[in-house]
C-alpha cells in the first residue's frame, strides 16, 4: 500500500486556515498572515515538527532572523526582555511549529504521532510532489509554512544477484 501525498489530504487553503488560527491564538487576535509571497532573506531560521502516521512528514515554519525575534516578542508580549536570548527565539518558533503541526496532524488520517519541535536550518524538501507550501506576510515580513512528506524507506530492497543467483 502506497502512502498518500499531502496534496491528496489537504490544500494550501487548509494550511492557511490552520496558520491563521495559530497566529490568532498565540501571536494576537489582531495579528494576521496575508497570503502573499515575499522574498526570504539569506539569514533564515526554521522550526519544525515531524508527523508519523499513514502520512509521514514535517511541518516547517521558516522566516528571517528579524521576523523570528519579532514573533518572539509578540508571543511573550509584556514579558519579553529588552534583550532576547537565542533560546527564547528558538522556544517561540518551536511553539508556533508545534501548534501548527498539531493542527495539521488533526486533519490527517490517523492514528498519527507528533514529534518534538526542532529549530535550525530548514529540512530539505525531498519530494516536491508531496509538499504543500503557504507563503505569507506577517507585519509585511515574509515567512513560509511547508507541509512536506518524508519518503518511505524501501520496504523490500531489491535482492542482490551473483551470476544470476540471489545472494
Amino acid at each position: 500500500m502506497t502512502a498518500p501525498v499531502i496534496t491528496q489530504l489537504l490544500d494550501e487553503a487548509t494550511v492557511q486556515e490552520i496558520a491563521d488560527q495559530a497566529w490568532s491564538a498565540l501571536v494576537g487576535e489582531d495579528e494576521v498572515l496575508v497570503p502573499v509571497p515575499g522574498e526570504l532573506g539569506p539569514d533564515t531560521r526554521s522550526s519544525w515538527v515531524e508527523i508519523v502516521g499513514p502520512w509521514s512528514g514535517t511541518v516547517v515554519l521558516t522566516c528571517d532572523r528579524d521576523t523570528a525575534e519579532e514573533l518572539t516578542r509578540a508571543l511573550l508580549r509584556e514579558h519579553a526582555p529588552a534583550e532576547l536570548e537565542p533560546e527564547d527565539v528558538d522556544d517561540a518558533l518551536g511553539e508556533l511549529a508545534n501548534v501548527v503541526g498539531g493542527n495539521v496532524k488533526a486533519v490527517l488520517p490517523g492514528p498519527s504521532f507528533l514529534g518534538l519541535p526542532e529549530v535550525g536550518p530548514a529540512p530539505r524538501v525531498t519530494s516536491p510532489a508531496d509538499t504543500c507550501r503557504v507563503d505569507a506576510l506577517w507585519r509585511g515580513r515574509p515567512l513560509t509554512i511547508s507541509v512536506q512528506g518524508t519518503p518511505a524507506p524501501d520496504a523490500d530492497p531489491a535482492p542482490s544477484y551473483e551470476n544470476g543467483v540471489p545472494l
